[in-house]
């Protein structure tokens, strides 16, 4: 991927220099024909087109939002009530994951959701301890959160 971003911007900055005028939009024009280069010959390259990355880094980060959220709201409806009811524990999930980047990057997002915190990974990198604010709430929503974002981070790691 960022050979094809360099390349793109070779592309792009060398339009600009072919053309009579440099200007911001001579570069930008040359960038999009370079874009539609790279599209034709994305075969050639090893890792998928990069702009389709780019594309499924955004809809993880749009996966993340909502679930940031939605488990935000979960834990306000937790705070504002008048006598609090959780039940706090940890509890295990699996993964099917592979590799440091994808599992990290799970964990890290888990954590980042409110309401539970990824206390320990296994040594096979197959288990999370997860420590939940409420177990009955925490658990069914981290285990929601949990596929959405398998799902997301390998459309992003793998080709």
């Amino acid at each position: 991927m960022p050979m094809q971003v360099l390349i793109n911007l070779f592309i792009g900055v060398l339009w600009m220099f072919l053309q009579d005028h440099w200007s911001v939009l001579t570069f930008f024009s040359g960038y999009l024909f370079g874009l539609i280069v790279l599209y034709i010959l994305r075969r050639y390259f090893p890792t998928k087109f990069y702009l389709v990355t780019l594309i499924d880094i955004f809809r993880l980060l749009i996966v993340f939002s909502h679930e940031l959220f939605t488990s935000s709201i979960a834990v306000i409806r937790q705070v504002i009530r008048p006598k609090l009811k959780v039940a706090p524990g940890i509890f295990t999930i699996e993964t099917d994951l592979e590799g440091d980047l994808e599992v990290t990057l799970l964990a890290l997002l888990l954590c980042l959701t409110p309401g539970s915190v990824v206390v320990e990974v296994s040594p096979d990198n197959k288990k999370f301890y997860i420590h939940a604010i409420d177990i009955p709430e925490s658990k069914e929503s981290v285990f929601k959160s949990k596929t959405r974002f398998e799902g997301a981070i390998k459309k992003v790691t793998r080709k």
